[in-house]
């Protein structure tokens, strides 16, 4: 189970979700643990109800944020983790330093970081690395949205290999092929160095 992090809101953390469950083999299922504001499945264009919903568009299954009778994030996720998965788990997580953000962090295998490569939203995905590593999950890698500068100090700001450099795309990002090409990018980085540790 990954969680896709990220302390700003806005930086493309659904749309890398859904951009690497398109690359990853298999049909990974890609959960929305933002209970606040949740939008994968507006994006994903998978009902809003309970799920999981198959979505060809990505390749995936998606799970929504579930209304108030559903269990608390929390317990989802350990029910899924918990659960033998025919392939990828994907978390999107909330936005901030919050229980709601630190939640999926602590349950996850790994953390992979989302960002823009401006300053504050760096230095935000730089504090979201520090609060997987206090709870123990390690922070596999990083993607850098709507951009296609390279930060020289990305890699050794958030302490992990940047994956993919994704370009600015206008209307639906995922629908480019520039951006389906750098996720494709990312999830082999991801799977490389999956299979090496």
């Amino acid at each position: 189970m990954l969680a896709i992090a990220g302390g700003k809101g806005g930086v493309g953390k659904t749309t890398t979700a859904l951009g690497l469950a398109a690359a990853l083999p298999g049909r990974p299922l890609v959960v929305d643990a933002d209970c606040d504001m949740p939008n994968l499945h507006a994006l994903a264009g998978v009902p809003a109800d309970d799920g999981p919903h198959d979505c060809s568009a990505h390749d995936c299954r998606v799970l929504p944020a579930s209304g108030d009778e559903a269990p608390p994030v929390d317990q989802r996720l350990e029910r899924l983790h918990s659960r033998e998965t025919d392939g990828h788990t994907l978390v999107d997580t909330p936005a901030g330093a919050g229980i709601d953000a630190a939640t999926p962090l602590r349950i996850a295998d790994g953390v992979v970081l989302v960002s823009t490569a401006c300053a504050p939203a760096l230095r935000d995905a730089a504090k979201t690395a520090s609060m997987a590593r206090a709870v123990g999950t390690p922070v596999v890698g990083a993607v850098l949205t709507r951009t296609l500068a390279r930060p020289p100090n990305a890699a050794e700001l958030f302490g992990c290999p940047l994956l993919a450099v994704v370009p600015d795309a206008s209307g639906r990002p995922l629908d480019d092929p520039r951006v389906h090409e750098r996720y494709e990018a990312a999830a082999t980085a991801l799977l490389d160095a999956s299979a090496s540790s």
